[in-house]
């Protein structure tokens, strides 16, 4: 399993019966990443067997409720639980100093350092990277300052063929240069082909998460041909004039983007809880893009 995304909640600012605030988990290449943090996250990440000690990067799109209000009760279970590894929480930098009398009152004792990482909102901007993943934040257009985030795999090396280690009698450097894309030379003196000796890696994977946003178009090339987007379908079209008054999106525009940005398959989530059902929402996208569903909470969306 290369890249699951895991929906934790996909309601708008009051949640609902069935549909919590935003928050959801994106496990890729073996890395557990928390996206937003709503009220009820622990609740759902318990829900869905997610183990707490393998999050270590906390990514905050903005500092408004719904996306925010299960932070204080995740950190403090951490503690209960004996955490013992750092947490990274990239938000605002507003956000460490509304934390830290909450900190001071209810977790004077954490077995844990939190370490806050400030994102800015004026360009994109590597903000996390290791020797398998980068994550990118990107600005959206919001009614306070407001990030996408952008997950990309890195490139993977080619596997060898075992015949052709056999056949070629390859020793390790070889193997090794090969591998890292270098030309290998036979014998006869002429350069053997790459898929004599190699089975290619699979894609790079990548996933956007986009929410809140009114209809924003600058971010259709920093999201250009990404296997999944998520984004925000607070509202019908028919409310177009309420979506850009709140800064949100329409399900119509939302599928625009993912059209015209070329993206793979389009999820749709945040979704206003004057909506019982959602199936219009869904038919107003599908016109614009036919790869479009709905989120629903606790359900997983897998690309390999």
């Amino acid at each position: 399993m290369a890249l699951s995304l895991t929906i934790l909640g996909s309601n708008s600012a009051l949640p609902t019966s069935d549909r919590y605030p935003t928050a959801q988990i994106l496990r890729v290449s073996e890395r557990f990443f928390l996206i937003d943090c709503g009220e009820g996250t622990q609740m759902q990440l318990r829900r869905n067997k997610v183990n707490f000690n393998k999050i270590s990067q906390i990514f905050l799109s903005h500092l408004h409720g719904d996306h925010i209000f299960g932070l204080m009760g995740l950190i403090s279970t951490f503690g209960l639980l004996g955490r013992r590894n750092a947490l990274h929480i990239h938000a605002h930098e507003d956000l460490k100093g509304l934390l830290e009398p909450h900190l001071n009152y209810f977790c004077t004792d954490l077995p844990y350092n939190i370490e806050f990482h400030d994102l800015t909102y004026d360009e994109p901007t590597i903000i996390y990277e290791d020797k398998k993943v980068t994550v990118e934040s990107f600005p959206l257009s919001h009614r306070v300052p407001t990030c996408g985030f952008l997950f990309k795999e890195k490139p993977k090396q080619a596997n060898i063929r075992k015949e052709a280690i056999k056949k070629y009698d390859l020793k390790v450097r070889e193997i090794v240069a090969i591998k890292a894309g270098e030309t290998f030379i036979g014998e006869d003196g002429n350069p053997v082909p790459p898929e004599e000796l190699v089975i290619p890696a699979p894609k790079p994977l990548s996933y956007a998460f986009c929410s809140d946003t009114r209809y924003y178009r600058r971010v259709i090339p920093i999201i250009k041909g990404v296997d999944i987007l998520y984004h925000e379908a607070t509202f019908a079209h028919e409310l177009k004039d309420l979506a850009k008054r709140t800064s949100h999106t329409t399900a119509k525009q939302a599928a625009t983007i993912a059209r015209d940005a070329e993206v793979g398959q389009l999820l749709l989530g945040h979704f206003s809880s004057r909506y019982k059902d959602l199936t219009p929402l869904l038919k107003e996208a599908k016109a614009v893009f036919d790869n479009a569903i709905l989120v629903r909470d606790n359900e997983m969306y897998v690309l390999e």
